[in-house]
């Protein structure tokens, strides 16, 4: 029996009475039967359902008939709800009772949620209880999306900023930000809710990133950029950001949402790739130009040599020979550093005197430093030995120089002193890296601005440098550190702001020479022949060097450039040619080694030298190539070309 049929006519009503109760009774059917809450109506004594709407029948999927005169604990839907009997003595004794969240299952198996509001109404002279079910699938289904989204930006690693939208200056004041951008920025959120995010910005945030921004906002479009901004305590950091404006159902921007990353140490190693592209780069450009370069030092050092041996040379003549020498040697060595920085090309230490290293490069240092800087130099009474790579020990001089030069632009003094030390095991624990035992102390001084506290522990780490992109890499003390390391060594560094630097090394200090002589030795006789060479080289300086070299020692020479012309002439010759003399890498596509390999086919006991402009080590890949004995690395002298060319013929007849 529906509501509408409940209420009675009462006989002392008069007609207007009556239709009041009429009209009332329709409004209500009306509601009833248009809601968009599901209604039930119970008997309020036996708690069997009266009455249900149709919204109702819709959201359970049951019909009218099925509903009607059962309790709702009969019903599917509420059997799971805690104790129906107690919710309707409940609703009996106080007229009311709310559930909040009530899970139901429909006809068709969906689980839903519902709001539950009964209360107790009187119609007529009966009590009826009124249950209004109100489905919060979708209200909790959004509740719990907003839930997860909070929670996502609460726990999100990256910063999060909710602006106002309002752009007129100051501009947008923040309403909310999330953990992580307190751990950014050191601010917390009672500390910046209320303020702009002019509070982030300082001297090197770019001004015309943040006009984009603005207009950007100003037109509703979303941004994102990359600028610097400021933690609390004052240290700037970079900023990369997106922002994007939000938009109520109207459209209307009512906030601005910001996602920030602190993107500091992304750009470093960035930074430090590109440098290191940039290094590879370096490297392939030195592997190119090395092959070419040595061989000019080549024939220049080996027409030095010959001019030396000329029967009667002037002193003038023989001065003017040894210094192109020493250049050429020097101007060798500093190429085979770039190959060592490069390509990681293998150290070749001997005995050396670290004063008479440093004194032969005073020269060169000069013209480096140029005439604003004075140097001067306090060398040790007594010879400091070590065992180490001269040319690596130059580069060590030449990057300590070019950094103590950079630090004085207005000149100032620069001094290199040499000492030796003894360290004993009472050193200080602090004291990390020194150990027992005798060294030698190489220390640069300089009077230039100095190194702040901070960046001091730093000066060694590859890629940092407080100078400007144009003026360093970051590499010069890096390598310094790289080279003493493999020397067995260490580096100390000293510095005070607007007082100079100091940087001193120390390496293991010999007792003396062991019989090898500081300069170089004296040219042997050379050793003549008769046999025929045939010499492979591409440079047609160097081939033509060469080949006089050997003639004037008596050899007969077949010079080719490539390995094509080599074995024309092999065809023609090999019954006279006793040894091959070729470069490692040849035009023409045929390297020196597979001529080599199809000449010893057919006459395996050919002998075979190979040069090239690295190093043993390194050019040797599978071969067994020793210095002296079947390899000469370029650029070589005229009397190692004699001397290996001997050695090798030598063995051939014995």
């Amino acid at each position: 029996m529906g509501i509408g049929h409940s209420i009675t006519k009462q006989s002392n009503t008069g007609p207007t009475t009556e239709q009041a109760l009429r009209a009332s009774e329709l409004s209500y059917r009306r509601l009833f039967e248009t809601a968009q809450d599901g209604i039930l109506i119970l008997d309020a004594d036996t708690g069997r359902i009266n009455d249900v709407n149709p919204f109702l029948i819709k959201l359970l999927g049951f019909s009218h008939g099925e509903m009607v005169g059962k309790t709702v604990a009969e019903l599917s839907p509420f059997k799971d709800i805690v104790s129906n009997q107690t919710m309707l003595e409940r609703v009996q004794k106080h007229g009311y009772v709310r559930y909040e969240d009530l899970p139901l299952e429909t006809a068709d198996g969906r689980k839903i949620a519902v709001e539950f509001v009964s209360n107790v109404y009187d119609v007529g002279d009966k009590k009826v209880i009124q249950c209004n079910i109100r489905d919060i699938t979708a209200r909790k289904r959004t509740e719990e999306s907003l839930r997860l989204l909070s929670s996502a930006v609460e726990q999100s690693k990256e910063s999060v900023m909710i602006t106002d939208a309002e752009l007129d200056l100051p501009g947008p004041r923040i309403v909310f930000v999330n953990p992580a951008f307190t751990q950014m920025t050191g601010y917390s959120s009672e500390e910046v809710v209320g303020k702009t995010p002019r509070i982030l910005q300082g001297l090197r945030t770019n001004k015309a990133v943040l006009r984009q921004l603005r207009l950007d906002l100003e037109q509703g479009k979303a941004f994102a950029a990359e600028t610097v901004n400021y933690r609390k305590d004052g240290t700037a950091f970079d900023l990369s950001w997106q922002v994007v404006p939000l938009r109520n159902a109207g459209g209307k921007i009512t906030h601005f949402v910001a996602t920030q990353r602190d993107v500091t140490e992304h750009n470093k190693l960035e930074m430090q790739f590109r440098q290191a592209q940039k290094m590879e780069v370096v490297g392939q450009l030195a592997g190119g130009i090395a092959h070419d370069f040595n061989n000019i030092l080549t024939v220049i050092q080996m027409q030095c040599d010959m001019l030396k041996t000329d029967p009667n040379p002037s002193a003038m003549e023989l001065e003017y020979a040894e210094e192109i020498g020493a250049t050429t040697r020097r101007a060798a060595a500093l190429t085979r550093q770039l190959l060592l920085f490069s390509r990681k090309e293998t150290l070749q230490a001997r005995d050396l005197d670290l004063s008479q290293s440093i004194n032969d490069m005073t020269k060169m240092l000069r013209r480096i430093l140029g005439e604003t800087i004075k140097m001067e130099f306090k060398f040790a009474a007594q010879p400091l030995f070590i065992h180490a790579d001269p040319g690596m020990m130059d580069q060590v001089l030449m990057n300590l120089a070019v950094n103590s030069r950079d630090a004085m632009p207005q000149g100032g003094r620069l001094i290199i002193d040499t000492s030796a030390v003894d360290f004993d095991d009472s050193i200080p624990a602090h004291l990390i890296q020194t150990r027992p035992g005798p060294f030698v102390c190489l220390s640069v001084s300089d009077t230039g601005c100095g190194i702040l506290p901070e960046n001091l522990p730093r000066v060694f780490e590859p890629f940092f440098t407080t100078k400007n992109a144009d003026k360093g890499t970051g590499l010069g003390l890096a390598t310094v550190f790289s080279i003493v390391q493999q020397h067995h060594g260490w580096v100390n560094a000293y510095s005070e702001v607007g007082h100079g630097t100091t940087i001193r090394i120390y390496l293991p200090r010999l007792a003396g020479m062991s019989g090898q002589k500081l300069q170089q030795p004296e040219l042997p006789a050379l050793r003549g022949g008769e046999e025929t060479i045939l010499l492979v080289e591409d440079d047609a300086s160097l081939r033509a060097a060469a080949q006089k070299s050997l003639s004037q020692s008596g050899y007969r020479v077949f010079a080719a450039m490539n390995g094509t012309e080599a074995l024309k002439i092999w065809n023609l010759n090999r019954d006279k040619i006793l040894l091959l003399l070729t470069d490692l890498v040849l035009p023409g596509g045929m390297t020196g080694r597979e001529l080599a390999e199809r000449l010893l086919k057919e006459n395996p006991k050919l002998k075979v030298i190979y040069a090239s402009g690295h190093s043993a080590e390194v050019a040797a890949g599978d071969l067994a190539l020793i210095e002296g004995l079947n390899f000469l690395s370029k650029p070589f002298q005229s009397f190692k070309l004699s001397q290996t060319v001997g050695r090798a013929l030598d063995a051939a007849t014995n």
